[in-house]
């Protein structure tokens, strides 16, 4: 059965087996859940990556938090919990889990803990960009004082596409620098137009950032009807994922010349060393790490306390986006 979609906004209440105060949690990540005892959270902590052979206590788990970048959890491992109630993702993505979900498990992302950073990176990419970093940075290794009229952000048009948390945080930004931002959702509301005005955007984004979630709808949705509808002269902003970006279409406008791209994502990744990519002086690339700043674990540990006590609590949980569906 697939997984029931829900809003992250959506507030669920999950109750399981077991009495209140004994909650049993697994992951991955030794560090961020010793994080988690030393805030005083009353928990039982076993540490599993989901491929090992199963420790002493893990059937009893009631939570499931997955690891960060390097530290990954097998999904397969998800048969060995069979009282398993919530998955708590420290990433904002969560595509790659919906298929393993299981029956009424409740799925959660990390909303909150990497937004303010990403949005970070992906205005100082696209200030880069716009003011002619690379360049600079080229003739100071070679000890060339060349002053040249860039561009600037105030009066840009900027397509904003993903209104979730790093999207607005990005929008508020670039805003305070001047730029007219129009902010683009998976689904049309108030302040926020639907993917499907694309077409008709396009041709007016001077900037386009991409912040939106890797899913059937949006893969590959920067391919070469979209990059070909953005004017000369154009940037493009990809932290989101990198299947989101069609990237041999982007390959062909970059060398064309008409683009410019600031890339912390890409398909595939990582990057291989000989891809074309990597020699392109219209574009900067960084290796996925808008989420990995020094105090991600802190917003991460933050979190994860929060939600758990609203499990112990039986108060609504937060950050839901799935539900699995069936049995």
């Amino acid at each position: 059965m697939s997984p029931e979609r829900a809003s992250d906004s959506k507030a669920v209440t999950v109750s399981g087996p077991g009495a209140a105060n004994e909650l049993t949690i697994c992951g991955p990540d030794e560090q961020l859940l010793a994080g988690l005892k030393e805030g005083g959270l009353d928990c039982e902590v076993v540490i599993w990556d989901g491929r090992s052979e199963p420790p002493a206590g893990l059937e009893a788990t009631r939570v499931l938090i997955a690891g960060y970048a390097e530290k990954t959890f097998a999904a397969s491992g998800l048969v060995r919990l069979p009282h398993l109630e919530l998955i708590q993702l420290i990433s904002a993505g969560y595509d790659e889990w919906l298929a393993a979900l299981p029956p009424r498990v409740v799925l959660a992302n990390g909303r909150g803990v990497h937004g303010a950073s990403t949005a970070e990176l992906a205005v100082a990419g696209v200030l880069a960009l716009v003011r002619g970093l690379p360049f600079y940075l080229f003739e100071q290794a070679a000890h060339r004082w060349s002053p040249q009229h860039r561009g600037e952000i105030s009066g840009r048009n900027v397509l904003m596409i993903g209104s979730g948390d790093i999207g607005s945080r990005i929008a508020q930004a670039l805003e305070v620098f001047g730029a007219r931002v129009t902010l683009v959702g998976r689904t049309p509301r108030a302040g926020i137009a639907g993917i499907e005005s694309l077409p008709e955007l396009l041709p007016h984004g001077e900037i386009v950032v991409l912040a939106l979630p890797h899913t059937p709808q949006t893969d590959q949705l920067v391919d070469d009807k979209f990059l070909s509808a953005l004017p000369d002269g154009a940037i493009v902003a990809n932290v989101a994922r990198g299947r989101v970006v069609d990237t041999e279409a982007l390959v062909s406008h970059l060398r064309a010349g008409r683009i410019s791209a600031f890339l912390d994502v890409t398909d595939p990744e990582p990057l291989p060393q000989e891809h074309p990519l990597w020699a392109m002086p219209n574009v900067i690339i960084t290796p996925h790490v808008g989420g990995g700043t020094e105090r991600w674990r802190e917003r991460a540990v933050a979190l994860i306390a929060d939600q758990l006590g609203r499990l112990i609590d039986g108060r609504p949980l937060i950050n839901v986006v799935a539900r699995g569906s069936g049995g």
